[in-house]
């Protein structure tokens, strides 16, 4: 691990120190690839919509990935963005009809995302579920788990996602609350 997670794991608050131990814990694992563990993170960062958090992963996963795998995970990040919603509106409404109708959203980069379909999934997989779409994860994990993916690696996956959403949620708290708040009018 280089100075950026170690910088990110600064930044959290003392009573987040599970949230320090499990980061390290999650980046260094080996239930997945390097390439899987990164890219997940770069994902899951994005996904959080942290700027801090982005920033500190992006370079650490900089060092790890080929350009075309950290391109591949942004492609990831971009793509859940827009399905989980859509998908997750499918899910959620009562009118059936939706479920029927074709989403009419272009998602030509899940054709050839430049890596391993695999490791592409997973990241598909981390960004649904920091953003909640029950549809997409049921839908992700099936794809993974036919192409030989096991349990454990889709856990470590979902672990990712725990992991940098909680240290993103608990940054912008602290964030947050140093900002003075205004005085009621």
């Amino acid at each position: 691990m280089t100075a950026h997670i170690e910088t990110l794991k600064n930044a959290l608050p003392a009573y987040a120190k599970d949230l320090k131990l499990n980061l390290s814990s999650v980046a260094a694992d080996t239930t997945l690839t390097p390439q899987q563990t990164f890219g997940g993170l770069l994902a899951a960062a994005i996904a959080s919509r942290s700027e801090s958090v982005i920033a500190a992963i992006s370079a650490e996963a900089a060092a790890v990935l080929s350009p075309q795998a950290f391109e591949a995970a942004k492609t990831a990040a971009a793509i859940m963005a827009m399905n989980n919603i859509y998908y997750r509106f499918v899910h959620l409404v009562s009118e059936a009809e939706y479920g029927t109708l074709p989403a009419r959203l272009r998602m030509n980069a899940l054709a050839n995302p430049g890596v391993d379909k695999v490791d592409f999934e997973l990241w598909s997989l981390i960004v649904s579920v920091v953003n909640g779409c029950g549809l997409c994860i049921d839908s992700h994990e099936k794809v993974l788990r036919k192409a030989g993916v096991s349990v454990a690696q889709v856990q470590q996956a979902v672990r990712i996602a725990a992991v940098v959403h909680a240290v993103a949620v608990t940054l912008e708290t602290e964030a947050a609350s140093a900002q003075p708040v205004a005085a009621a009018a």
